[in-house]
């Protein structure tokens, strides 16, 4: 497949291959390799120019512009996975840390025009392979992950990583750009002052090695009789040759100026060099320039007065400005291709396109923000209109009904909308789909492969197909439309516009136009509602509990209603949901008070099984986010925990003073507390305490609520 490739990047699209891109309707199915029968576009950095150039007359026509991404991995550990119990800025964060670790390695871009003639859509798919190698040296070099799952993923489905990584294009993103050009800007203006301003031996080094000082009189003297050459003689240097006693230099021009080639010297010949000039020679200037593959040429250039001098080194400056913004605008790669998409304000459409967003963001913006609502408003200024296909899909009772029981994944849906374009029978859209044509290639010169699934340029094309059958359930007419129209303005798709799901099990839609996240219609959960105050984060128990019998030792102690939900981490942490919020202080002042006590009902008690191995640790749902906010990233989430709360800053807070906790024992053992003890079937009952093998767990949650309550108020009296 990948020699292929290779053989179809080097040559024309074969003729059978166009006359099918170009037929009226998407050939139904493969051939048995997994491929569709749809051309898409191969675009790597050998032909990014041409198909740039194309691609922004097809974006600039076209109706909405269908697109996809095809990354190294998704989740670089299984609790980095967003969950049904993930606050909003929880599941970001884990969002984020995905788009930062992991790389693109395609982008899917298919323009849709309307074409009223053939009363269809045209569309023109490509696949731009990306690699992000570096191009600049102002720049550091890039670093990511790969999943091994994703990695295996991509290969069963013909990814050709070949051809992304020797043949995929770099970019820089905008921050980026904004950063070298910065970078630029200064070594421009510290060239041009330090050119109008050399002071006398600035910079000399002492000449102590026999060599250094053999080398620098022997210069002196080459130096100088070329230099009297051109000044006795000044027709003879056109002739290109002066010979010197000492040797031979080559004479060049350089901005009609004779100059000579420094070649063959090393970096501390040349500072000897630059030393001998500024010291002896006020009218021979160094010069250094570089070439377009950033390889250095150093001249000594002949300049005759103080005047002619100064122009000459601000041309070379000017020069050399020009030339190293070539170089980044240059180094901007594929990103044209985002900045085209955004300039033309263009519909983008996406399927559960939240994470692809992001990593357009994180690759060619700059660093994700902090927060989703800034996140969401910054996005909503560089693509103004973006639908997702994953959510639109939930607005209508008849897709509803068309896609239950069915995954909401892009390949089912459309092979139940897009009927005419899949070879497996499965239940047939209700509505008369909307006709697709693929366009070809006029000149005959790009290059096309059949296009399979999980290739970005083919699943941007399917994401297209989905969205214009969605459409049409929305009662949209495209027969209606003129060229002029903007379709994201249409009032029956508008209110669908620009709400995306941060991901398939949020049960929310994030509105880019506000920051704002609102319940996704249709959605069920498999976990009741989180109540964030009344959640306990619990890790580094024995890998042998399971969240079910940490369930039931916990209802032992607070009640068989106490607790709404267990929701498993990993192997190695929980999410308690408490079914009230005093709950998670009782629950953790509890455990303090049992780790610290030696008595019987350390080892007894039902807290005992969680408690079991002395690393059990817990805390509020607020240090959740913080370890899920941290840029490290251990595998199991117990060993992340530790790493992050090992800091002082995150250190996990004691819930219960020490003081405190030794009242309450002393109040307990000396069985001066009145206490409510709780039967087992919901009513209590009054005791004395006079024997400490009597102690319960609710004695001692009774000590402490009113330990507590009096050493507060010790505490406001002092």
């Amino acid at each position: 497949m990948q020699g292929r490739l290779r053989r179809l990047l080097r040559a024309p699209p074969p003729r059978s291959l166009l006359s099918g891109a170009l037929s009226s309707s998407p050939p139904p199915g493969d051939g048995g390799d997994g491929r569709s029968g749809v051309a898409v576009k191969q675009v790597t950095r050998g032909n990014l120019a041409e198909a740039l150039e194309e691609l922004r007359g097809r974006v600039r026509e076209a109706t909405f512009v269908g697109l996809d991404l095809e990354m190294s991995g998704v989740t670089s550990a299984p609790w980095r996975d967003t969950f049904e119990l993930d606050r909003a800025d929880v599941r970001y964060l884990k969002l984020r840390d995905s788009a930062e670790r992991f790389a693109a390695l395609q982008l899917g871009v298919c323009p849709f025009r309307w074409d009223p003639a053939k009363s269809a859509f045209i569309a023109h798919p490509h696949n731009f392979f990306i690699f992000p190698r570096k191009e600049l040296t102002d720049c550091s070099s890039h670093e990511f992950l790969c999943q091994t799952t994703s990695i295996d993923f991509l290969a069963k489905y013909q990814f050709d990583f070949n051809t992304c990584f020797r043949e995929g294009i770099s970019y820089l993103s905008r921050a980026q750009e904004e950063e070298v050009l910065q970078k630029i800007n200064l070594l421009h203006q510290d060239g041009t002052s330090a050119s109008s301003t050399t002071p006398e031996g600035d910079g000399d080094m002492p000449l102590k090695r026999a060599a250094d000082i053999l080398f620098t009189e022997r210069m002196k003297i080459n130096f100088k009789e070329w230099r009297d050459a051109i000044v006795s003689k000044p027709d003879d240097h056109l002739s290109g040759n002066i010979r010197c006693t000492a040797g031979q230099f080559q004479t060049v021009f350089f901005k009609m100026r004779p100059a000579i080639m420094l070649n063959g010297f090393s970096s501390h010949q040349l500072q000897l060099i630059q030393q001998v000039l500024r010291k002896n020679f006020r009218d021979l200037i160094y010069v250094c320039t570089f070439g377009e593959d950033e390889t250095s040429e150093k001249r000594v250039v002949y300049s005759d007065t103080d005047e002619d001098k100064i122009l000459l080194m601000k041309d070379v400056q000017e020069d050399l400005l020009k030339n190293r913004e070539a170089r980044v605008k240059s180094a901007i790669g594929i990103r044209h291709v985002i900045d085209l998409l955004s300039s033309e304000r263009k519909l983008i459409v996406g399927h559960s396109c939240f994470l692809d967003i992001a990593q357009v963001y994180s690759k060619f913006v700059g660093p994700l923000p902090s927060s989703i609502k800034e996140f969401a408003l910054s996005i909503h200024k560089i693509f103004p209109h973006i639908a997702d296909t994953r959510h639109l899909m939930t607005v209508n009772q008849a897709v509803q009904k068309l896609m239950k029981q069915k995954s909401k994944s892009l390949s089912s849906a459309f092979s139940l909308l897009c009927p005419s374009s899949h070879s497996y029978p499965e239940k047939p859209s209700t509505l008369s789909p909307v006709r697709i044509e693929v366009g070809g290639d006029k000149t005959m010169s790009s290059c096309f492969i059949s296009g399979a699934k999980h290739e970005a340029g083919y699943d941007a094309y399917m994401t297209g197909c989905v969205f214009a059958q969605l459409c049409t359930y929305l009662d949209i007419k495209f027969e209606q439309l003129s060229p002029q129209d903007n379709l994201a303005t249409n009032n029956k798709l508008q209110k669908h516009i620009n709400l995306l799901s941060p991901s398939w099990n949020s049960g929310t839609v994030l509105d880019l136009s506000s920051g704002m996240e609102r319940p996704e219609p249709g959605y069920m959960r498999r976990y009741p509602a989180a109540v964030y105050d009344n959640i306990v984060l619990i890790w580094g128990f024995v890998s042998k509990v399971r969240p079910k019998e940490i369930k039931d030792c916990i209802r032992k102690v607070f009640g068989t209603g106490s607790v709404t939900s267990v929701f498993p981490i990993d192997s190695t942490a929980v999410l308690v949901q408490f079914n009230k919020s005093e709950s998670v202080n009782d629950f953790l002042d509890l455990k303090a008070v049992l780790e610290r006590t030696d008595s019987a009902i350390s080892i007894l008690h039902p807290l005992s099984t969680i408690l079991e191995g002395g690393q059990t640790r817990a805390a509020k749902y607020d240090t959740y986010r913080d370890i899920c906010s941290s840029s490290e990233s251990k595998y199991l989430f117990a060993d992340q925990a530790e790493t992050v709360c090992a800091t002082s800053k995150n250190q996990v807070p004691e819930n219960v003073d020490d003081n405190l906790i030794s009242d309450v024992q002393q109040s307990i053992l000396d069985g001066t507390l009145l206490t409510s003890v709780n039967k087992g079937d919901g009513t209590k009952s009054g005791s004395k305490n006079k024997d400490a093998d009597d102690i319960t767990c609710q004695h001692i949650l009774d000590a402490l609520h009113n330990n507590r309550a009096l050493f507060g108020n010790r505490m406001r009296s002092q």
